[in-house]
């Protein structure tokens, strides 16, 4: 007896030492809402981020193994506003997860907490990939970040509700961190306004609101259409009668169309990470703003 007794207490013992378990499981359909997440979760959640840098977050397949994520998920965070439409609504029912369907705390839309920009005239899909609500790129502004951070913050807290003091606290320490951040990139990126650029893909609306660039064209014919000849032949007699400094894409675009234009426009050819790991120094949020505002500023010297 005295040694079954000892057995349990040395057992009960170990386990206090034990890293204690995430309680929130999180899966994020982009890495930029995984990192966000992970800040104001810390080590209450465990996060999935169900694509990479490397995907273009418009085609993705509703993979076996995204569904067994989401099947014990506590809560989705996605972008919204069209943005996962080809997959994520497929994902969550085939995990069959109540938690997770939309209208539940389980499911968040960081896009619902933003002001929308881009939004179309006309529903035509003849014109390309248009979203009726408007651009979902909303990452490429800080400002944006921002905005879904305070409203995440709380969702976690809802839902999670023994954790909702730690959860405040990591929103208020990141909020200040961020916004002294924001102040700083504002000042270095000052030089950036006016800046005239091409754009290979239509997803730099909130980047150019928040810092001032000037689109002067896009690579794409139509958004989601892939460039041809015909097209960057327009785009390069746009350049000679308007000058831009360079043509910026998303690091998981193929550069080919890019580099075209940069050799025959004398144009610099700019790859932005877009994304938490977009490039080796955007490996979280504060390294996403910080390579992308050194990239653009290389570009426009």
């Amino acid at each position: 007896m005295k040694h079954i007794l000892r057995s349990i207490f040395v057992a009960l013992a170990a386990a206090a030492w034990l890293p204690a378990q995430a309680d929130l499981n999180i899966f994020a359909t982009v890495p930029e809402w995984a990192a966000l997440a992970q800040e104001l979760g810390g080590g209450e959640v465990r996060v999935y981020s169900a694509t990479t840098a490397q995907q273009d977050p418009h085609r993705v397949e509703a993979r076996p193994s995204l569904i067994a994520k989401a099947r014990s998920a506590d809560l989705v965070i996605a972008t919204g506003a069209e943005l996962e439409v080809g997959w994520l609504p497929l994902v969550i029912q085939q995990a069959a997860n109540p938690k997770i369907r939309a209208g539940q705390p389980g499911y968040f839309e960081a896009a619902s907490f933003v002001p929308l920009l881009g939004k179309p005239a006309r529903l035509d899909r003849a014109e390309g990939d248009v979203h009726p609500a408007g651009d979902p790129h909303i990452q490429t502004d800080p400002r944006n970040i921002a905005r879904v951070a305070t409203e995440l913050a709380s969702r976690l807290a809802q839902i999670d509700p023994s954790h909702a003091a730690q959860y405040r606290a990591r929103h208020a320490q990141f909020a200040a961190r961020w916004s002294a951040a924001i102040a700083g990139w504002e000042k270095q990126a000052a030089a950036l306004k006016g800046v005239p650029v091409v754009v290979q893909h239509k997803a730099f609306a909130y980047l150019e609101a928040w810092l001032g660039l000037r689109e002067i064209a896009a690579l794409e014919p139509k958004p989601g259409m892939e460039p041809t000849t015909a097209h960057l032949s327009a785009v390069l007699d746009t350049l000679k009668q308007t000058p831009a400094k360079m043509v910026i894409r998303a690091a998981y675009q193929s550069p080919r169309a890019s580099d075209w234009l940069a050799e025959r426009g004398q144009v610099k050819s700019v790859a932005l990470p877009f994304t938490v790991g977009g490039t080796d120094a955007a490996k979280d949020l504060f390294g996403l703003f910080d390579d992308t505002i050194a990239r653009l500023l290389k570009g426009a010297s």
